[in-house]
């Protein structure tokens, strides 16, 4: 494939590296819309870990290119998903906060040990990441919260401060950072005299990379639509 890779720093360089040992032609790779180098080079698929605020020429540059898209930037707004959800129409668009197949798993048992278990237990969420990471909550604590309560049945409560008061239907998330932390996600399910704890720890920003090359080979040959993991893990 020939691929264009949206971001200069860190997981930028390692999608190229990648992309690149997996036999794919990286294009070029940029932080903003460069006309001179992209406006006239084609591409089959736009690979982005970037900032939010490329989200909207990156849209506009697939659909101009007939371009696939893989979206792994965090902290996206509904604008964003507005943006991503339009180019899907004509374009076939993979959209995940997290890429890690592992994490993708996680979900699934989370599906599963949620209904069993919020009878009776309480439901915390923790994750931690490096010092420079940007959002907070993580767009993965976000993804593992919509399965946890896909109804939006709790209350969710970022964080705790003050006089609380006695716990409600709530889910708590609490975020941390500090040092290289590449991102560990843990739910909590809190029980009288017992507790259970599903737990994802990525000791490399490698797994992402991964996720995000074997999310671009499996969009390439789909027709428009919009993507997750999930169809990835069941193709």
């Amino acid at each position: 494939m020939k691929i264009l890779v949206i971001g200069k720093g860190r997981m930028g360089s390692l999608i190229e590296t990648t992309a690149l040992s997996h036999g794919h032609e990286v294009i070029g790779k940029v932080d903003i819309f460069d006309s001179d180098q992209i406006l006239n080079t084609s591409c089959d698929v736009v690979i982005d870990f970037s900032h939010r605020d490329n989200v909207k020429w990156v849209c506009e540059y697939c659909k101009e290119k007939n371009a696939s898209l893989v979206m792994g930037t965090t902290g996206l707004e509904e604008e964003h998903m507005e943006s991503l959800h339009a180019l899907s129409k004509t374009n076939a668009v993979f959209f995940s906060y997290n890429y890690s197949y592992g994490v993708a798993v996680m979900r699934k048992a989370l599906e599963l040990v949620t209904p069993l278990l919020e009878k009776d237990f309480d439901i915390e969420m923790v994750e931690k990441h490096h010092n420079q990471k940007a959002d907070a909550p993580s767009g993965t604590a976000m993804m593992l919260l919509d399965t946890l309560d896909p109804e939006k049945e709790y209350k969710h409560v970022f964080g705790r401060q003050g006089m609380v008061g006695k716990r409600q239907k709530e889910i708590g998330i609490s975020a941390i950072r500090g040092g290289s932390v590449a991102g560990e996600h843990t739910v909590f399910y809190f029980g009288q005299d017992e507790t259970i704890s599903i737990s994802h720890n990525a000791t490399s920003r490698q797994i992402f990379v991964n996720g995000a090359i074997k999310a671009a080979e499996f969009i390439v040959n789909q027709e428009p639509g919009f993507y997750s993991m999930d169809d990835l893990l069941n193709q």
